[in-house]
């Protein structure tokens, strides 16, 4: 079993910043990919950013240069720092991970989501 919390959604103004935090926790020999989504009201979950065991990262188009990213892996937990935010960018936010277990099984498991609000 592998558990993920989120942590740091809520209200913002436009323009305002969030950094949302994803802490991992269980039966984790090492992440390969770890990642965030977002679900707007009535629309289907989309891709924000991931990060790999490489530090290799994705973005959205619509995130690039606002949004970033990271890691720390001696905490197991994954950050993404939101600046500049729009009202485009609420939604529920959704942290991924994706990895190798202790027990050699490969896992990928979803948080319950943060909520984030951007009012204009």
């Amino acid at each position: 079993q592998v558990h993920l919390v989120e942590s740091g959604g809520g209200l913002v103004q436009a323009g305002g910043s969030l950094r949302l935090s994803c802490a991992a926790s269980g039966v984790i020999l090492r992440f390969n990919v770890m990642g965030w989504y977002r679900q707007a009201p009535g629309k289907q979950r989309d891709l924000v950013a991931t990060i790999t065991s490489g530090d290799s990262t994705t973005y959205a188009d619509s995130v690039k240069g606002r949004f970033t990213i990271s890691r720390n892996n001696a905490k197991a937990t994954v950050y993404l720092q939101m600046n500049n935010l729009k009202p485009e960018d609420t939604g529920v936010y959704y942290c991924n991970a994706e990895g190798l277990s202790i027990y050699n099984q490969d896992f990928a498991s979803w948080g319950q989501g943060t909520q984030v609000t951007v009012s204009s």
